[in-house]
Protein backbone atom coordinates (compact mmCIF):
# COMPACT_ATOMS: atom_id res chain seq x y z
CA UNK A 1 0.00 0.00 0.00
CA UNK A 2 1.36 3.47 -0.86
CA UNK A 3 2.56 5.42 2.11
CA UNK A 4 2.13 9.00 3.13
CA UNK A 5 4.54 10.96 5.26
CA UNK A 6 4.47 14.36 6.82
CA UNK A 7 7.42 16.55 7.64
CA UNK A 8 8.18 20.24 7.76
CA UNK A 9 11.05 22.14 6.28
CA UNK A 10 12.47 21.78 2.79
CA UNK A 11 15.54 19.73 2.14
CA UNK A 12 18.07 21.17 -0.29
CA UNK A 13 19.62 19.06 -2.99
CA UNK A 14 22.77 21.19 -3.31
CA UNK A 15 25.50 22.48 -0.96
CA UNK A 16 24.13 26.02 -0.70
CA UNK A 17 21.41 28.12 -2.32
CA UNK A 18 20.59 31.78 -2.69
CA UNK A 19 17.25 33.01 -4.14
CA UNK A 20 17.53 35.55 -6.93
CA UNK A 21 15.82 38.94 -6.85
CA UNK A 22 12.90 37.56 -8.86
CA UNK A 23 12.32 34.82 -6.31
CA UNK A 24 11.99 32.28 -9.15
CA UNK A 25 15.60 31.19 -9.41
CA UNK A 26 17.97 29.49 -7.07
CA UNK A 27 21.65 29.95 -7.85
CA UNK A 28 23.91 27.31 -6.42
CA UNK A 29 27.64 27.25 -6.96
CA UNK A 30 29.74 24.19 -6.22
CA UNK A 31 33.22 23.25 -7.37
CA UNK A 32 33.67 19.83 -8.91
CA UNK A 33 36.57 18.03 -7.12
CA UNK A 34 39.77 18.36 -9.11
CA UNK A 35 38.21 20.91 -11.47
CA UNK A 36 37.97 24.26 -9.64
CA UNK A 37 37.18 26.05 -12.91
CA UNK A 38 33.80 24.34 -13.22
CA UNK A 39 30.74 25.99 -11.69
CA UNK A 40 27.39 24.24 -11.57
CA UNK A 41 24.41 26.56 -11.77
CA UNK A 42 20.96 24.96 -11.28
CA UNK A 43 18.65 27.55 -12.82
CA UNK A 44 14.91 27.10 -12.05
CA UNK A 45 14.18 27.02 -8.32
CA UNK A 46 13.25 23.63 -6.95
CA UNK A 47 10.53 25.25 -4.87
CA UNK A 48 7.79 22.72 -4.19
CA UNK A 49 9.17 19.28 -4.92
CA UNK A 50 5.69 18.15 -5.91
CA UNK A 51 5.02 20.85 -8.52
CA UNK A 52 4.96 19.91 -12.20
CA UNK A 53 7.58 22.49 -13.17
CA UNK A 54 10.60 21.13 -15.01
CA UNK A 55 13.94 21.54 -13.32
CA UNK A 56 16.80 22.10 -15.74
CA UNK A 57 20.47 22.27 -14.84
CA UNK A 58 22.92 24.44 -16.75
CA UNK A 59 26.60 23.82 -16.26
CA UNK A 60 28.94 26.73 -16.93
CA UNK A 61 32.72 26.63 -16.93
CA UNK A 62 35.76 28.40 -18.36
CA UNK A 63 37.08 26.51 -21.36
CA UNK A 64 40.80 25.91 -21.54
CA UNK A 65 43.10 23.65 -23.49
CA UNK A 66 41.39 20.52 -22.24
CA UNK A 67 37.90 21.99 -22.46
CA UNK A 68 36.61 18.85 -24.10
CA UNK A 69 37.64 16.79 -21.10
CA UNK A 70 36.09 19.30 -18.66
CA UNK A 71 32.91 19.32 -20.71
CA UNK A 72 32.77 15.56 -20.36
CA UNK A 73 33.15 15.91 -16.59
CA UNK A 74 30.34 18.47 -16.57
CA UNK A 75 28.04 16.18 -18.53
CA UNK A 76 28.80 13.28 -16.21
CA UNK A 77 28.12 15.43 -13.16
CA UNK A 78 24.94 16.79 -14.74
CA UNK A 79 23.74 13.23 -15.25
CA UNK A 80 24.55 12.41 -11.61
CA UNK A 81 22.54 15.43 -10.47
CA UNK A 82 19.65 14.36 -12.67
CA UNK A 83 19.67 10.83 -11.26
CA UNK A 84 19.96 12.22 -7.73
CA UNK A 85 16.98 14.50 -8.25
CA UNK A 86 14.86 11.72 -9.77
CA UNK A 87 15.71 9.44 -6.84
CA UNK A 88 14.82 12.16 -4.35
CA UNK A 89 11.60 13.03 -6.18
CA UNK A 90 10.43 9.42 -6.49
CA UNK A 91 11.12 8.81 -2.80
CA UNK A 92 9.34 12.01 -1.78
CA UNK A 93 6.28 11.97 -4.03
CA UNK A 94 5.84 8.31 -4.90
CA UNK A 95 6.16 7.02 -1.37
CA UNK A 96 6.12 10.04 0.89
CA UNK A 97 4.54 13.46 1.17
CA UNK A 98 5.41 15.99 3.83
CA UNK A 99 4.08 16.63 7.33
CA UNK A 100 5.16 19.33 9.85
CA UNK A 101 8.43 18.55 11.59
CA UNK A 102 9.38 19.43 15.12
CA UNK A 103 12.80 21.07 15.08
CA UNK A 104 15.51 21.64 12.51
CA UNK A 105 18.48 19.55 11.58
CA UNK A 106 20.79 19.37 8.59
CA UNK A 107 19.31 18.14 5.32
CA UNK A 108 19.22 14.39 4.82
CA UNK A 109 19.83 12.61 1.53
CA UNK A 110 17.28 10.08 0.19
CA UNK A 111 19.70 7.35 1.20
CA UNK A 112 19.80 8.61 4.80
CA UNK A 113 16.00 8.79 4.98
CA UNK A 114 15.62 5.30 3.56
CA UNK A 115 18.20 3.99 6.04
CA UNK A 116 16.43 5.65 8.99
CA UNK A 117 13.06 4.35 7.78
CA UNK A 118 14.34 0.78 7.48
CA UNK A 119 15.96 1.05 10.91
CA UNK A 120 12.68 2.19 12.49
CA UNK A 121 10.73 -0.60 10.78
CA UNK A 122 13.25 -3.19 11.97
CA UNK A 123 12.98 -2.00 15.58
CA UNK A 124 9.17 -1.96 15.34
CA UNK A 125 9.21 -5.54 14.09
CA UNK A 126 11.37 -6.58 17.04
CA UNK A 127 8.85 -4.86 19.36
CA UNK A 128 5.91 -6.68 17.70
CA UNK A 129 4.25 -3.46 16.60
CA UNK A 130 0.72 -3.97 15.19
CA UNK A 131 -0.03 -4.16 11.48
CA UNK A 132 0.02 -0.89 9.49
CA UNK A 133 1.82 0.83 12.35
CA UNK A 134 3.22 4.23 11.28
CA UNK A 135 6.96 4.63 10.84
CA UNK A 136 9.03 7.55 12.06
CA UNK A 137 12.10 8.95 10.31
CA UNK A 138 13.84 10.77 13.11
CA UNK A 139 17.14 12.61 13.12
CA UNK A 140 17.57 14.79 16.18
CA UNK A 141 14.40 16.82 16.67
CA UNK A 142 13.26 16.48 13.07
CA UNK A 143 10.68 13.76 12.42
CA UNK A 144 8.75 12.50 9.42
CA UNK A 145 5.72 10.30 9.99
CA UNK A 146 5.26 7.64 7.33
CA UNK A 147 1.87 5.94 7.24
CA UNK A 148 -0.49 4.29 4.73
CA UNK A 149 -2.75 6.58 2.73
CA UNK A 150 -5.83 5.70 4.80
CA UNK A 151 -4.49 7.84 7.66
CA UNK A 152 -5.93 11.35 8.01
CA UNK A 153 -4.42 14.55 9.39
CA UNK A 154 -6.34 17.25 11.27
CA UNK A 155 -5.56 20.97 11.23
CA UNK A 156 -3.93 20.65 14.66
CA UNK A 157 -1.41 18.10 13.40
CA UNK A 158 -3.17 15.05 14.88
CA UNK A 159 -2.99 11.97 12.64
CA UNK A 160 -5.58 9.20 12.89
CA UNK A 161 -7.11 6.19 11.21
CA UNK A 162 -10.54 4.67 11.83
CA UNK A 163 -10.73 0.87 11.88
CA UNK A 164 -14.40 0.88 12.91
CA UNK A 165 -16.62 3.97 12.92
CA UNK A 166 -19.18 2.91 15.54
CA UNK A 167 -22.72 4.22 16.02
CA UNK A 168 -24.47 6.87 18.07
CA UNK A 169 -23.54 10.40 19.08
CA UNK A 170 -20.04 11.74 19.56
CA UNK A 171 -19.11 12.71 23.15
CA UNK A 172 -19.53 16.30 24.35
CA UNK A 173 -18.00 18.31 27.17
CA UNK A 174 -19.31 17.14 30.54
CA UNK A 175 -20.14 13.64 29.32
CA UNK A 176 -18.30 10.57 30.54
CA UNK A 177 -16.48 8.37 28.04
CA UNK A 178 -15.47 4.79 28.74
CA UNK A 179 -12.71 3.41 26.55
CA UNK A 180 -9.92 0.90 26.20
CA UNK A 181 -6.55 1.89 24.80
CA UNK A 182 -3.08 0.59 24.05
CA UNK A 183 -0.25 3.14 23.95
CA UNK A 184 2.95 2.84 21.91
CA UNK A 185 6.08 4.92 21.39
CA UNK A 186 7.77 5.65 18.06
CA UNK A 187 9.60 2.32 18.19
CA UNK A 188 6.34 0.41 18.36
CA UNK A 189 6.98 -0.64 21.94
CA UNK A 190 3.85 -0.91 24.08
CA UNK A 191 4.01 1.53 26.99
CA UNK A 192 0.54 1.16 28.51
CA UNK A 193 -2.69 -0.79 28.07
CA UNK A 194 -6.05 -0.83 29.83
CA UNK A 195 -6.58 -4.37 28.52
CA UNK A 196 -3.64 -5.52 30.63
CA UNK A 197 -4.94 -3.51 33.59
CA UNK A 198 -8.20 -5.45 33.36
CA UNK A 199 -10.63 -2.51 33.21
CA UNK A 200 -11.34 0.39 30.83
CA UNK A 201 -10.72 4.05 31.59
CA UNK A 202 -13.53 6.47 32.44
CA UNK A 203 -13.01 10.19 31.91
CA UNK A 204 -15.30 13.20 31.68
CA UNK A 205 -14.75 15.24 28.55
CA UNK A 206 -13.72 18.87 28.85
CA UNK A 207 -12.12 18.53 32.28
CA UNK A 208 -8.51 18.49 31.00
CA UNK A 209 -8.08 15.02 32.45
CA UNK A 210 -6.70 13.79 29.12
CA UNK A 211 -3.71 14.99 27.13
CA UNK A 212 -4.92 17.39 24.39
CA UNK A 213 -4.22 15.09 21.46
CA UNK A 214 -5.98 12.13 23.05
CA UNK A 215 -9.12 14.12 23.86
CA UNK A 216 -9.18 15.59 20.37
CA UNK A 217 -8.79 12.11 18.93
CA UNK A 218 -11.82 10.61 20.67
CA UNK A 219 -14.02 13.72 20.50
CA UNK A 220 -15.48 12.77 17.11
CA UNK A 221 -15.54 9.01 17.72
CA UNK A 222 -18.80 7.13 18.20
CA UNK A 223 -19.55 4.31 20.67
CA UNK A 224 -18.19 1.05 19.32
CA UNK A 225 -15.60 2.85 17.21
CA UNK A 226 -11.95 1.83 17.02
CA UNK A 227 -9.30 4.35 16.03
CA UNK A 228 -5.53 4.74 15.95
CA UNK A 229 -4.35 8.18 17.07
CA UNK A 230 -0.87 9.53 16.35
CA UNK A 231 -0.21 12.43 18.71
CA UNK A 232 2.55 14.95 17.89
CA UNK A 233 4.70 16.28 20.76
CA UNK A 234 2.90 19.62 21.03
CA UNK A 235 -0.41 17.79 21.64
CA UNK A 236 1.15 15.15 23.84
CA UNK A 237 1.82 14.65 27.53
CA UNK A 238 4.20 16.73 29.64
CA UNK A 239 7.70 15.34 29.98
CA UNK A 240 10.13 15.20 32.86
CA UNK A 241 11.20 13.06 35.81
CA UNK A 242 7.81 13.42 37.50
CA UNK A 243 5.93 12.04 34.49
CA UNK A 244 5.78 8.73 32.69
CA UNK A 245 7.21 10.26 29.49
CA UNK A 246 10.90 11.15 29.34
CA UNK A 247 11.20 12.94 25.98
CA UNK A 248 9.14 14.77 23.40
CA UNK A 249 8.14 12.08 20.93
CA UNK A 250 5.11 11.08 18.95
CA UNK A 251 2.77 8.83 20.90
CA UNK A 252 0.47 6.29 19.23
CA UNK A 253 -2.76 5.06 20.81
CA UNK A 254 -5.17 2.39 19.63
CA UNK A 255 -8.50 3.41 21.17
CA UNK A 256 -11.82 1.59 21.47
CA UNK A 257 -14.70 3.82 22.60
CA UNK A 258 -17.11 1.68 24.61
CA UNK A 259 -19.85 4.12 25.62
CA UNK A 260 -20.79 7.74 26.30
CA UNK A 261 -22.88 8.77 29.33
CA UNK A 262 -24.57 11.98 30.44
CA UNK A 263 -23.49 13.33 33.82
CA UNK A 264 -25.09 15.57 36.42
CA UNK A 265 -23.95 16.99 39.73
CA UNK A 266 -25.60 15.57 42.86
CA UNK A 267 -25.57 17.36 46.22
CA UNK A 268 -26.52 15.74 49.51
CA UNK A 269 -26.02 17.99 52.52
CA UNK A 270 -22.40 19.10 52.47
CA UNK A 271 -21.47 16.36 50.02
CA UNK A 272 -21.40 16.90 46.27
CA UNK A 273 -20.37 14.65 43.42
CA UNK A 274 -21.03 13.95 39.75
CA UNK A 275 -23.16 10.99 38.71
CA UNK A 276 -23.10 9.64 35.15
CA UNK A 277 -25.97 7.52 33.86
Amino acid sequence: MPATSWSGGQEGLFPSSHPSESGDLVVVRASWPGHPDINLVPCPALGDLFSLKKCMVRCCHNLNDDGKQNGHVVLRHEEKLRRRFLLFFSFSSGILSTFPSYGKTKSKSPYDERRLLEQNKRIQKENNAPEDFPSFIREGFEVKVVAPENYMKSDSGLIYRDFEVGEGDCPKDGQQVTFHYVGYNESGRRIDSTYLQGSPSKIRMGTKALIPGFEEGIRDMRPGGKRRIIIPPELGPPVGPSTFFSSKQFEVFDVELLNVKDCQRRTIGFYSDVVCN
